[in-house]
Formats: C-alpha cells, sequence, structure tokens
C-alpha cells in the first residue's frame, strides 16, 4: 500500500506540459489515493463548523501520535470506530441512531451508547437512596414501546445519585439486528427508576438530551468494527516513543547527477511528506493535517552488511550478482522492511466523524531484500 502511495502522490504533482493533462492525471491521482484510503468519492466538507466529539478526539490522541501513526497496534479494537449522534432531539428518554454509513462488509464487534448524567435534581428532605437503576432498551414496536412485547431490555444499571458524567452502556446486539435489517432501528429507550419508590415517581436523575444541551454532551452511539483491510506480511509495530515525525517534501524532479549519487548513497529512509491540505482533502479530514510516509532509496552493494538489514535472500542474491554467477541478476534492492499503521479521523457523508486505522502507510526502517 506504502508503494501505492508514493506513486499516486508523485502523479499528483508531477508536472506536464499540457494543463489539460495536469488537471486530467492529479484527478485521476486523487481517485486512486482515495481508494487507498477505502473511498470512491471525498466526502463533503461539513455545511458549517461543526465540532467532533471529545470523546473521538480523545480516542485518536490514544491510539496515534500527531502525525497519525499508530502509537499501539493493540489499542484499538478492529480497524474502524464511528459515532453517531442521536436523531430524535427529544427531552424524552428516546433515542434514535442512522447507521447508513456502516458498510456491509464492516463486522460489528462492539456497541456503546453514551449518555452523559446530568447533576440529580435537588429533593426536599432527606435522601433515602445514593443509586438509582438505570435500564436501556431496544425499541421493537415504534408505537408501544412501553408494553413488554414492543421492547428488549439490552442493559441495567445501579447509577450513583451523587456525582455526574458518562455512561456507557454495551447494546452490540441491538446494534447487530438494525445493521442487518435496516427497517427494524427503532431506536432505543431509556428509563430511569428511584430505588423503592413508586415507578409514577419523578426521575431523580436526567441525562443530556440532543437538544437543549451543549454538543459535547449530547448522547452518541460509538461503534466498533472491523472492516477486513488488512496490509502486507511485513512486520509492522506502533511509532518507536509515539512521537512526531519530521515532514520534509523530497524533490520529485531531480536531476541525472543527483539520481547518481543516490544510488552511490547506502540504502536508507528519506522524508516524504503527505499534506492533506495540499491536496484538498482539508476540509474533511480532521486529524491528522498530514504525515510522513517516509521512503526508502539507496544502494545494496556486496558486501551487504548487518546495517543493510538484508535478508538471507537478498545477501546470496547480492553474492551471485558480484560473481557474474548467473546472468539477469540484479543487486538487491532498497525497501521498507518495517511498516506502521496511521490513522484518520474525519467527517464521513452523514457528516459523523469516524476514527479509521489503515495498514502499511508508513517505512518505518528500510533494507535490503
Amino acid at each position: 500500500m506504502l508503494g501505492t502511495v508514493l506513486l499516486l502522490l508523485a502523479l499528483a504533482k508531477a508536472a506536464c506540459p499540457s494543463p489539460v493533462s495536469v488537471v486530467s492525471r492529479r484527478a485521476e491521482a486523487l481517485k486512486k489515493l482515495l481508494e487507498v484510503f477505502g473511498m470512491e468519492d471525498p466526502p463533503p466538507s461539513p455545511t458549517h463548523f461543526k465540532q467532533p466529539p471529545q470523546y473521538m478526539v480523545d480516542l485518536f490522541n490514544t491510539v496515534a501520535n500527531a502525525d497519525g501513526v499508530t502509537k499501539n497496534p493493540d489499542i484499538l479494537e478492529g480497524n474502524t470506530v464511528r459515532s453517531f449522534l442521536d436523531k430524535t432531539h427529544s427531552e424524552e428518554m428516546r433515542f434514535l441512531f442512522v447507521l447508513s454509513s456502516v458498510a456491509k462488509n464492516e463486522k460489528i464487534l462492539t456497541a456503546e451508547l453514551h449518555l452523559f448524567r446530568l447533576w440529580p435534581r435537588v429533593i426536599d428532605g432527606p435522601k433515602r437512596h445514593h443509586f438509582c437503576q438505570v435500564s436501556v432498551y431496544q425499541v421493537l414496536e415504534k408505537d408501544k414501546p412501553d408494553t413488554p412485547e414492543g421492547k428488549k431490555l439490552l442493559a441495567v444499571r445501579l447509577v450513583s445519585l451523587q456525582t455526574s458524567g458518562w455512561e456507557v452502556f454495551a447494546i452490540t446486539q441491538a446494534v447487530r439486528d438494525w445493521t442487518e435489517n435496516e427497517s427494524s432501528n427503532q431506536g432505543l429507550l431509556v428509563t430511569v427508576q428511584s430505588l423503592g419508590e413508586s415507578p409514577l415517581d419523578p426521575p431523580p436523575l436526567k441525562f443530556a438530551s440532543g437538544g437543549g444541551h451543549h454538543e459535547s454532551k449530547k448522547p452518541m452511539l460509538v461503534l466498533f468494527t472491523d472492516d477486513g483491510r488488512r496490509g502486507a506480511l511485513l512486520p509492522t509495530a506502533g511509532f518507536p516513543g509515539g512521537s512526531s515525525m519530521p515532514g520534509t517534501t523530497p524533490s520529485l524532479g531531480r536531476s541525472r547527477s543527483t539520481r547518481s549519487l543516490d544510488r552511490l548513497q547506502p540504502c536508507q529512509r528519506h522524508p516524504l511528506s503527505v499534506d492533506f491540505e495540499e491536496i484538498g482533502w482539508s476540509g474533511w479530514i480532521i486529524s491528522p493535517r498530514g504525515y510522513n510516509a517516509f521512503h526508502c532509496k539507496g544502494s545494496c552493494p556486496f558486501p551487504l552488511g548487518e546495517n543493510m538489514r538484508p535478508t538471507n535472500h537478498a545477501t546470496v542474491q547480492s553474492i551471485i550478482n558480484a560473481l557474474k554467477l548467473s546472468e539477469g541478476v540484479s543487486s538487491p534492492c532498497c525497501v521498507p522492511d518495517k511498516l506502521y499503521s496511521i490513522n484518520l479521523l474525519y467527517f464521513d457523508d452523514d457528516e459523523n466523524v469516524v476514527l479509521k486505522q489503515y495498514d502499511d502507510m508508513v517505512a518505518g526502517s528500510c533494507g535490503c531484500h
């Protein structure tokens, strides 16, 4: 995948005599680059300024460094995290999340309902209980969600009346049902009941709704999936130390003497900047603004030392080439021998925020193969 990215970037930036050819080649290159990122067309930029959910921003910062390079490949479950905001915007405890952007090939791993618990209302007299019971139901029949046959219990929990903050409920099976049969998505119902008191009493606490509360506290569905896209069988890892990598843009139009000098240099890693603003993607990509893909170049001369990180096959090929024992055998090539994944945080076609991990996007080190 990294090699494809390098070729596409070169095509996108290459200068051609005809302006029409330049535009055409650039458009074709960017379309191919979108395919590398698993898309047919770029998502439109949000129609107005939109703040991504803080949970998704924090998750990105946990998983990736400033360049988007994965810190630890074991942190994220699957390779895609999608967030959906409630579409009902109702003060009632009914929630609806539209999942049309979930691809059919995505495997649902975990689904979570995130609700922000507001401070409990003040009650006159002594409090008899410090907890209340919160129940989450999958609505089966839209017109009668309060009946036993109209709902199915997904999660139940005792929640403290002493604090505020986020509560997370697992609703994986309901989301699997909805993705298999879109018409079955009648939403969720959440009930709050005081312990030992009548169900008719006002609920002792409320959750923030989509209508009258701050954007950062809106109800949200978080979906962890895997789309089955996996990279090559090279060693992969998180970037050592999680620090940002330098982003120097290489020159694509080098002179013949410079290219000859490159061949005299030993195999090593060089910078290759991918700037999302430069290629027109900054409107829908939240983070990172770009990343350093790196690329490998240089010679693999005989004899290959350990610093060249040669494979046994490359060592044998180098010997055969040096001794001219067989015709048509070239010297080994300088290529990536370790690849890192990167993460994109972006708005999809429905303005939902998605965190997606892509394998084999950064050359971690180079060797003679």
